[in-house]
């Protein structure tokens, strides 16, 4: 009987324990689709740090937006200034942003967003991988803090398995 009280209550706290760590430290999500592609491909599992508030350019983050989520990657920061040109190109700051690794053009979407676009304290601008037809920050402005639910940390694969 002892033996077995003992166990209850180890499974008891080991259940706390990854209840705590999966529900306040860490997340976990698929990618439901091909916006961030070639990076993260549709069906891969993110795991992803919530408690890290020091976000900066290049961090792809897991965020909801209106009760969706998304994924992206942070292209501006607060206090920046981003626009869209016609020729489809990004700038941040009156600067062409050149990013490894992206292989689509960025044009800006027929949406209320407009530019130039002066980020606030706390706001985010987000970016699929995937440029050409993804939903982000083009669709829906800006993305606040409390908008994101954590920084994407590692990625498995699941293609081919």
């Amino acid at each position: 009987m002892k033996a077995l009280r003992n166990f209850l209550i180890r499974l008891f706290l080991l259940i706390a324990v990854i209840a705590i760590l999966f529900g306040v430290v860490f997340g976990i999500t698929p990618m439901a689709n091909a916006d961030m592609q070639p990076a993260v491909c549709a069906g891969d599992l993110m795991l992803y740090y919530r408690l890290d508030k020091n976000l900066k350019s290049d961090d792809v983050v897991v965020f909801q937006k209106e009760g969706i989520q998304y994924t992206g990657r942070i292209v501006a920061v607060p206090g920046d200034v981003v626009e869209i040109t016609d020729e489809s190109d990004l700038m941040v700051n009156e600067s062409a942003v050149t990013e490894e690794n992206i292989f689509y053009t960025t044009p800006a979407y027929d949406s209320e967003v407009e530019y130039p676009l002066t980020l606030k304290e706390d706001q985010y601008f987000i970016l699929c991988d995937n440029r050409e037809g993804a939903k982000d920050s083009r669709s829906f402005g800006a993305v606040d803090t409390s908008e994101i639910k954590g920084k994407v940390i590692t990625i498995v694969r699941r293609s081919g398995i």
